[in-house]
C-alpha cells in the first residue's frame, strides 16, 4: 500500500485542455472518489495516475517515487475497468492468474493467490467456469479479482458498476466496500454517480472543467458545499436553487422575485440587495399552514420511504422530499416552508458560498 500524491497536473488533447494544474493528496489505505460531469477528466486522471496517459506538466508519486515515467506494468497499481475485458477462452482460474503467469510468478504462488482472491470475492463455486457462463455481477468480480491477486499498492476502478442493472449496483457497491475494509489498498474510485461516491468513499473529488471544485468527506460535501456546483452536483434529488436578493435589515432573509420571503440563520458573507441563490435541500421542507408559503403541485412520486413532490414555488420550479405520507395531488396547494437553518445562500453571479 502508498499514499498517492498529485502536483500542479495538466493535459491536453490537442489545444483542449482537459486538467487543469490538480493537486490532491490520497492517504494510504484512503478510499477517494473522482466525481464530476461528463468531460470534468475524472477519467482521464485515473487513466494518468495508471501510466495510460502522459504528464504534460506537473507530477505523480506513488508513495516516495516519482512515477511520471513509470512504464504502466511497473507502476505497481491495478486497474479495474468499466467493461470487464476478461479473455473469453479462459476459465475464471485462469483469467485470475493469466497476469501473475505473464509476471512470470512460479505457479505454486499463483494458484494460492488466485485461491485467496476467489474466497475473498465469493468465486471458489465459479473456478471452471468461462465469462459466458457468469451474471454481470460475477463477472465484475473476476475483474476485482485479478486487481486483488497482483497484491498492488493501489486499486483504480474506472466507473466499475455502469454496466450493471440498478439492484446488482448496490450489492456490488456494498462488496466493493467490504473489500477495501479488509485489504485496507488505497482505492481511487471512478464515477459519475454521485450516490455510489457518497457511500462508498472516505473523501470524495468534485471535478469540473479539469479543476477541483472541493476535496472532503461525503457529509461535509453535502453539508458545507463550497460552492452552487457542488451543492447542486452532491445529493439526489439536487438541491434546489432559488433566486433572489439578500435582505439585512432586521433578521436576514431572501426575497425572490415575486415577493416571497425566505428565511435565513445566517448570512456571513454578502450585502443587502445582493442577487444570491437560496439553496434548500427537498428534505429541508415542511408543510406548515400557520407560515407556509403557497405552493403548486405538479407532480407526486410516492418511492415508499418517502415522497417527493414537484411544486411552483412562486415563479420557480422546486423539489420537496417527506417522510411522512402526502395526500396531495397535481393541482393542490400545499403552504411550503423551508427549514432556515439548513438553508444555502450563493452567490448568483460566481456560486461562492456565502454562509
Amino acid at each position: 500500500m502508498a499514499s498517492i500524491t498529485i502536483r500542479d497536473l495538466a493535459k491536453d488533447f490537442g489545444s483542449t485542455p482537459v486538467i487543469r494544474g490538480i493537486d490532491i493528496d490520497i492517504g494510504d489505505g484512503e478510499f477517494v472518489a473522482l466525481v464530476g460531469p461528463s468531460g470534468c477528466g475524472k477519467s482521464t486522471l485515473l487513466r494518468m495516475i495508471a501510466g495510460l496517459e502522459t504528464v504534460d506538466a506537473g507530477e505523480i508519486l506513488l508513495g516516495d517515487r516519482r512515477i511520471n515515467d513509470v512504464a504502466p506494468r511497473e507502476r505497481d497499481v491495478a486497474m479495474v475497468f468499466q467493461n470487464y475485458a476478461l479473455y473469453p477462452h479462459m476459465t475464471v482460474e485462469e483469467n485470475l492468474g493469466f497476469g501473475l503467469k505473464i509476471q512470470g510468478l512460479r505457479a505454486p504462488d499463483i494458484a494460492r493467490r488466485v485461491e485467496q482472491a476467489a474466497e475473498t470475492l465469493g468465486l471458489d463455486q465459479l473456478l471452471r467456469r468461462r465469462p459466458r457462463q457468469l451474471s454481470g455481477g460475477q463477472r465484475q468480480r473476476v475483474a476485482m479479482g485479478r486487481a486483488i491477486v497482483r497484491q498492488p499498492q493501489a486499486f483504480l476502478f474506472d466507473e466499475p458498476l455502469s454496466n450493471l442493472d440498478a439492484k446488482l449496483r448496490v450489492q456490488m457497491r456494498t462488496e466493493i466496500k467490504a473489500l477495501h475494509q479488509r485489504l485496507g489498498t488505497t482505492t481511487v474510485y471512478v464515477t459519475h454517480d454521485q450516490v455510489e461516491a457518497m457511500t462508498m468513499a472516505d473523501r470524495i473529488v468534485v471535478l469540473k472543467d479539469g479543476r477541483v471544485e472541493q476535496v472532503g468527506a461525503p457529509l461535509e460535501l453535502y453539508d458545507r458545499p463550497r460552492n452552487a456546483f457542488v451543492a447542486g452536483f452532491i445529493g439526489s434529488p439536487a438541491m434546489n436553487f432559488i433566486r433572489g436578493r439578500l435582505q439585512l435589515d432586521g433578521t436576514p432573509y431572501v426575497l425572490t422575485d415575486d415577493g416571497l420571503r425566505l428565511p435565513l440563520a445566517s448570512a456571513s458573507r454578502g450585502s443587502h440587495g445582493d442577487r444570491v441563490l437560496y439553496g434548500a435541500r427537498p428534505e429541508h421542507f415542511t408543510i406548515d399552514p400557520s407560515r407556509g408559503l403557497s405552493a403548486d403541485v405538479i407532480v407526486v412520486e410516492p418511492t415508499g420511504a418517502e415522497t417527493q413532490v414537484a411544486l411552483r414555488l412562486g415563479g420557480q420550479s422546486v423539489m420537496a422530499a417527506f417522510r411522512d405520507r402526502v395526500g396531495a395531488r397535481p393541482g393542490d396547494r400545499l403552504a411550503l416552508w423551508p427549514v432556515a437553518a439548513e438553508a444555502h445562500l450563493f452567490d448568483a453571479a460566481g456560486g461562492e458560498r456565502l454562509n
